[in-house]
């Protein structure tokens, strides 16, 4: 899914979403299973989206 299609949400800043990342990586250990792949990928998409759009802090 490419971020212009996601759906509009509650907006979240790319220190949010890099801390949800980071998150991930600890409680898996560093060995990801498919389901925690599939929310590593999407939480990417969205770091880079708000990275993109200028959101780096939270509001």
């Amino acid at each position: 899914m490419f971020p212009d299609s996601m759906a509009l949400g509650s907006v979240r800043s790319a220190a949010e979403l890099n801390e949800q990342i980071r998150a991930l990586w600890l409680r898996s250990g560093g060995s990801l299973t498919a389901q925690e792949r599939a929310e590593y990928e999407l939480l990417v998409v969205k770091w880079a989206a708000a990275i993109r759009s200028g959101v780096t802090e939270a509001a």
